[in-house]
This record gives structure tokens, C-alpha cells and sequence, in this order.
């Protein structure tokens, strides 16, 4: 981090860019997640004083919008000084000037690990089955879900993205800590469980009657469900009913809204 004061005296895009890598090391600071030799450390001053001077200097940025400056001195006049708010606001507009927009991983995001309890409450014999999901984003945010939902546990095709990739382990938020998983062929899946796909052209999921347990297969983001994985769904098919133009969603969006949908038929029954 740079002394405020330093930080007054530079110029044009290179202060903003400066400004914007200080935010962000102050959110992960704030969020308990400081990277190595980065943690807050001036004892001239408290954190908040240090994150009020800098914001005061993004309010000088003849660019900032005028909506954005309002915001932001509403946020620094409010106490107590909500720090990780000030710091995001402004480091996303300075992002938004010099032009460069974060990708959903490059977010800051804490992982949540230590608020995760001991043991989980789920359904038991709740399983998904990714089948070649390939972005680690999208892997992730299925074991949220699939946490967050109740899943007992996550089944990986052996062609599934790594789960301990960087950018699944922060969209995952802790979830793949603590969830069981597992990488499994078709053939190797449970054979006491009932199978079924999500998929287009099957019944809709307003009408499909769900297991109490069973192992529901999602596919590829590229290619949908295989022709190996329909023919081992002998439960059957279950579809999102969509009316949209384009009739797409994420993988990841989709599997929620059916996780959704199958946690609601178990309390109806």
C-alpha cells in the first residue's frame, strides 16, 4: 500500500490505477484474506482513516461520475465507516474510467471456510453429476448450489475441470471443502440410485414427478448432456420450459433452478 500523500501527487491514469490496486488489496485485508506482504500496516493511522483519505482522492477525479460521487461521499459521511463498501465502490469505478472491467474471478471474495459448520444437514442420496463442465467458474458456483441446496454430495465426469482450480475454489466460496466429492464414470455411478438428466425436450419441470434420491446429470456447456449419459438416465429426462428467444442458460443457473425445484417436491410429499 502507498501513502496517501504519494498517491495525491500522481498522475492521471497511472493515479488511478494505483488507487485501484490499493482497494484492492484493502477489501482483501478487510475480508481477512490479505495476500502475503500486503496487509495494512501504516501506524500513522487506522485502516478507515487510510481508506477515507484514498477515497477522498477518487472524489477529486474529474471523471468519477456525478452519481457515482454522490454515492461515494454518502458512504464516507455514514458511521460507523462501512470500509469494505467504500473500498469496493471506489476501486470498481476506477476500473470503470481506465476501462477495465473485473472478470467474475477476479472479484473479491472471501472464502467463507471459517463460517462453514463442522457437519452439513442435507437430503440424503441427493447427488449431481457434472459431465464435462468445463469452466471452473461454472464448477464452483455448482457446489454452492448443490451445498446451499442440500446435495449429499458431487459426482465428476472424468473429463470435469479440476474443483481445486483457483477460480473454482473462489466461486465455490468454501463449498467444495466441505462437501463430499468424487470423480466417476457413467458406468461407476450408483446403481441403486434412480438417474435422470437435465436436458432439453424432456418433461417439463413444472409436470416431472423427482425421486426422493436419486443422481441428477447436467452436461457440458458446449454440448449438453451425452448420448452415453441419456441412455443411462433410465429415471428420464427433465427440462426448464423457457420462452425466451434465445432459450439458453447457464449451467450453473439451470442447475439451480432445478435443485430448486427438486428440494421443493420433497417438502410437498
Amino acid at each position: 500500500m502507498i501513502a496517501p500523500d504519494k498517491l495525491h501527487h500522481l498522475q492521471g491514469g497511472q493515479k488511478r490505477r494505483k488507487l485501484a490496486l490499493c482497494f484492492g488489496a484493502l477489501e482483501r485485508d478487510i475480508a481477512g484474506i490479505a495476500e502475503p506482504g500486503c496487509a495494512y500496516g501504516f501506524p500513522s493511522m487506522s485502516r478507515a482513516d487510510y481508506v477515507a483519505r484514498l477515497a477522498g482522492i477518487v472524489l477529486e477525479d474529474p471523471q468519477l461520475p456525478p452519481a457515482t460521487a454522490i454515492e461515494l461521499g454518502d458512504l464516507l459521511a455514514a458511521r460507523p465507516l462501512d470500509e469494505r463498501r467504500v473500498c469496493n465502490l471506489a476501486r470498481n469505478a476506477l476500473l470503470a474510467i481506465i476501462g477495465t472491467l473485473p472478470a467474475e474471478w477476479d472479484l473479491i471474495i472471501a472464502p467463507h471456510r471459517s463460517e462453514l459448520p463442522v457437519t452439513r444437514d442435507f437430503y440424503p442420496g441427493l447427488y449431481v453429476y457434472a459431465e464435462d463442465i468445463r469452466s471452473p467458474f461454472n464448477l464452483g458456483s455448482i457446489f454452492r448450489t448443490a451445498e446451499a441446496m442440500g446435495a449429499q454430495g458431487v459426482f465428476l465426469s472424468p473429463g470435469c475441470c479440476n474443483p481445486m482450480h483457483p477460480r473454482s475454489i473462489r466461486s465455490g466460496m468454501g463449498c467444495i471443502e466441505a462437501m463430499d466429492w468424487q470423480r466417476l464414470s457413467l458406468d461407476e455411478l450408483p446403481q441403486d440410485l434412480p438417474v435422470f438428466v437435465l436436458e432439453t425436450g424432456g418433461t417439463s419441470i413444472k409436470e416431472f414427478i423427482f425421486p426422493k434420491k436419486g443422481v441428477v446429470i447436467i452436461g457440458s456447456e458446449e454440448l449438453g448432456v451425452s448420448p452415453e449419459a441419456l441412455q443411462r438416465a433410465s429415471y428420464g429426462r427433465v427440462t426448464i420450459p423457457m420462452k425466451g428467444m434465445k432459450a439458453s442458460l447457464n449451467v450453473g443457473v439451470a442447475f439451480g433452478i432445478l435443485m430448486e425445484a427438486w428440494v421443493e417436491s420433497l417438502g410437498n410429499r
